[in-house]
């Protein structure tokens, strides 16, 4: 599968009483859940089993570990045929075709032959660099205008494998968010596998503040503090997810279009959005995009996004004008 390396920092959670926590092992990586509402136990535990049947719900329809799931399902239908989806994964999917529409094909759900050619996949590495004929195999079959939807019917125009993982996490971060909102719920943070959305504000009226971790896989330290209010935002970054083969470095992010690594320098990318799956799907368009071709889309789309990028002297960092209001102190920036 490929993986979005969401790599943010829980900052500044406050540890008052009054906070109520819910947690648990989702999507092969985690969930936590903060929030702060007048409730009783027994609306608490409710609400605990309530995150959880989301969570299987988004799981049930959208992983590709599950034979029995939705998208397994999609995967084997025949081509030609139309398939007739859920409203969500629907919803995904449109939602992964429009990123894809945005960003010239730099975020593709079909891109999961080429990501396991190069070993970062469920198969593990290869044991040398792909050769032309291996590249040019995976490619053929990385096509996200195979897929056809209308409405909530889905036509694959060729035998594409489709793929979520780089966008489902926000989804269900979304999902989780939407579900805490429909009981009352004003002050929360969700966050799964470093997916995040936000809303209100902790106790003290302070906002709820994400640390946006600086691109060194020997360390956790932090590069910028940013204050998120009533939004979602995603990491994505190649600075734990890579190998190296003489003397290069691979990055598991891989752009759909060569079907090779990206070789852009971009360290780690982060984006904020109203909805988490947007961001998801963005940090990952971003990164295969670069600093430049990105920055150029974030500022006619207005989309707050904040690029490190690898230079001869360590990390330079760029954002969009959109992402600057989001800054907790801008003394902090790093170069």
């Amino acid at each position: 599968m490929l993986l979005i390396a969401c790599l943010l920092l829980l900052a500044g959670c406050d540890s008052s009483p009054q906070a109520h926590r819910f947690q648990g092992p989702v999507f092969g990586t985690g969930y936590h859940v903060t929030l702060y509402a007048d409730l009783d136990e027994e609306s608490y535990a409710e609400i605990d089993a309530g995150i959880q049947a989301e969570l299987e719900r988004v799981d049930a329809l959208m992983s590709t570990y599950r034979d029995d799931s939705e998208l397994s399902r999609l995967n084997r239908y025949p081509v030609g045929v139309p398939f007739f989806l859920s409203p969500p994964t629907a919803e995904v999917i449109g939602e992964s075709l429009r990123i894809a529409r945005l960003s010239n094909d730099a975020f593709d759900v079909t891109v999961g032959p080429a990501v396991n050619l190069w070993g970062f996949g469920p198969e593990g590495r290869p044991e040398r660099v792909p050769d032309a004929a291996a590249l040019a195999d995976a490619l053929s079959r990385v096509d996200v205008h195979a897929l056809q939807l209308d409405g909530e019917t889905l036509v694959k125009t060729k035998p594409v494998y489709v793929d979520l993982s780089g966008i489902a996490k926000g989804y269900a971060t979304d999902q989780v968010a939407d579900y805490l909102a429909s009981w009352g719920v004003e002050d929360y943070l969700v966050e799964i596998g470093g997916e995040i959305r936000t809303h209100g504000e902790k106790p003290d009226g302070t906002p709820w503040r994400i640390a946006v971790e600086k691109p060194i896989s020997s360390e956790r330290s932090v590069q910028q503090i940013i204050d998120l209010g009533n939004a979602g935002v995603a990491t994505s970054g190649d600075y734990r997810n890579y190998f190296e083969s003489d003397g290069i470095r691979y990055s598991h992010t891989i752009d759909p279009r060569t079907g090779k690594p990206i070789t852009n320098r971009v360290a780690s990318v982060t984006v904020i959005t109203e909805r988490c799956m947007t961001a998801d799907a963005l940090a990952t368009a971003f990164t295969v995009m670069g600093a430049e071709a990105g920055l150029a889309l974030a500022e006619r789309e207005n989309i707050p996004v904040y690029f490190i990028v690898r230079s001869d002297d360590g990390f330079d960092t760029r954002m969009s004008p959109a992402f600057e209001r989001y800054l907790e102190d801008s003394a902090q920036e790093g170069g």
